[in-house]
């Protein structure tokens, strides 16, 4: 990469000047949510999922899974588990009961039911980066805490993209806000800059029933209306190995009983917080999702639920996490055999270890997105703007990602694989012969507009081209765009007394104080 101070040259001037022009509008894909045509990669023989299966339920009744949930271990006790303390063990007969009522696909509608996704089949789902603490852009030049203005602009990019179907949680915490009212402030953000499906951390009473209300009032939903199907979802993480703590399934439980979805990942790094084998790994994390989903369902049996992946590797030479390697791959492909053993929709990630938007980050983020679409994913999470395992958002690396994310929304389209008479082309081969070419024969020109993928960040001059233009490298040209969409964005519309009636839940709540930040 380019030095700091030839970055600050590029990024006016000529160069500059041209790609901000190019870049008012961007010529993206029209929304349209893929369906993933291909066959899933299956790692696994018939014996090795019922090896794993058979782990995951010896793990829930032998072992058993810590749940420091009151709540939650008088329901287990209740349905017939074992209860020693807060260890909770179950029979596997009961699990496969409970998870079997599980639906397959469900659909969650957000306040635009134009942006409606459905979850499960083939459907293949991309969603923001969600939750670091920490931001990163080419004008600051180093990471920094994020704040209100990093988290709305990146909430900017997430309702821009059409490859970005779900809004995920913060896409970087704002820590200048205060974390008893941050839930607040920011689901007014969302809720007015995005018109996408919402998610709700699940910490705690207060901030999953502030959000169900918020996401009701932009919908202008009665509270029949609103728990009739799902119009959110949240996403909790075990504690691995072996533990639910107390404000995830609280969070869980209260969205349950209101009819909305949610998704359970255990975050289990192989050589850490699971055993160094996949198997083992992809084992363990079976059964601190199916142990919860259990839970879920017999509350309310029917609730959607998905399971998660986040099986992926350390460093054995330093500890640290490291994603979109080999390992990450073929745990995601297992886990997705194993989703679909159990009748679950599926999520995995988009991620990556890498520090800035460089090669290793769009090789690992590259590497994790294909074995999402290879293990039959339907939801995708951090699809675009994940730096540092997690710890930094970039709105350079979210349009990076965004690239990747359209060619494989065009890789799925049916029509590339299409075999009728025009698709084989005999008379336009028939016509061109043994000499000339196909430029400029009418089965071209007629077709060469859409035939091929077009990017709108990549740039395929060649050198001398590229370098009179400006020789400007790719995340420079990112954080090109990134200014320009921001400069130009347009809120989606919003009835003002909707606007105005969020506007008084946030100042009603935060009178009272919002949500307790001690648990």
């Amino acid at each position: 990469m380019a030095d700091t101070k030839t970055r600050k040259r590029r990024s006016g001037g000529r160069a500059g000047a041209a790609l901000r022009r190019g870049a008012a509008v961007i010529d993206q894909m029209p929304w349209n949510p893929p369906i993933n045509i291909d066959h899933p990669t299956e790692p696994l023989t018939s014996e090795g999922i019922e090896a794993i299966h058979d782990g995951a339920m010896r793990i829930l009744e032998e072992i058993g899974i810590q749940f420091l949930n009151e709540e939650a271990i008088g329901i287990f006790r209740e349905a017939g588990c074992t209860v020693d303390g807060d260890i909770v063990r179950m029979g596997r007969d009961f699990v496969m009961e409970m998870v079997g009522k599980a639906p397959s696909t469900f659909t969650i509608t957000p306040r635009n039911p134009e942006r409606t996704i459905e979850i499960g089949g083939r459907k293949l789902l991309f969603g923001n980066v969600s939750s670091p603490p920490n931001y990163w852009d080419m004008e600051i030049g180093t990471k920094v805490p994020g704040n209100r203005e990093m988290c709305q602009n990146l909430l900017k990019l997430t309702q821009y993209f059409n490859c970005i179907h779900f809004a995920g949680g913060y896409p970087v915490e704002p820590v200048d806000i205060h974390a008893s009212v941050r839930h607040l402030d920011v689901l007014y953000d969302k809720l007015t800059l995005t018109d996408k499906a919402m998610h709700a951390y699940s910490l705690g009473k207060e901030r999953v029933e502030d959000v169900m209300e918020m996401v009701r009032i932009a919908g202008g939903l009665s509270h029949e209306e609103f728990e009739s199907t799902p119009r959110m979802y949240t996403n909790i993480n075990s504690t691995s190995p072996l533990k639910h703590d107390h404000p995830m399934i609280d969070g869980c439980l209260r969205l349950a009983r209101r009819g909305q979805a949610i998704v359970v990942t255990p975050f289990t790094l192989a050589g850490a917080m699971a055993p160094v084998t996949l198997a083992g790994a992809v084992a363990q994390s079976l059964a601190e999702a199916l142990c919860a989903i259990a839970l879920f369902q017999y509350v309310r049996p029917g609730i959607p639920c998905v399971i998660g992946t986040f099986t992926s590797n350390v460093d054995m030479k330093s500890g640290a996490p490291a994603f979109g390697t080999p390992e990450y791959m073929r745990a995601t492909q297992m886990t997705g055999q194993m989703a679909r053993f159990y009748g679950l929709p599926l999520r995995s990630s988009g991620v990556c270890a890498a520090n800035v938007p460089d090669g290793q980050a769009i090789w690992e983020t590259s590497n994790s997105l294909w074995a999402a679409v290879q293990s039959g994913t339907n939801m995708v999470y951090h699809a675009a703007g994940w730096l540092e395992g997690g710890l930094i958002a970039s709105p350079e690396k979210f349009i990076m990602d965004c690239e990747i994310l359209q060619q494989i929304q065009r890789y799925m389209q049916p029509e590339l694989c299409a075999t009728g008479p025009d698709e084989i082309a005999l008379d336009a081969i028939r016509s061109v012969g043994n000499e000339g070419h196909f430029f400029g024969i009418q089965h071209t020109q007629d077709r060469y507009t859409t035939a091929f993928y077009q990017p709108f960040l990549s740039d395929w001059k060649n050198y001398e081209g590229w370098e009179i233009a400006g020789g400007i490298w790719t995340a420079e040209r990112a954080h090109l765009m990134f200014k320009e969409i921001i400069g130009s964005f347009e809120a989606p519309p919003i009835d003002t007394s909707i606007r105005e009636e969020l506007a008084d839940f946030v100042a009603r709540r935060k009178a009272e104080g919002g949500a307790p930040t001690d648990f």
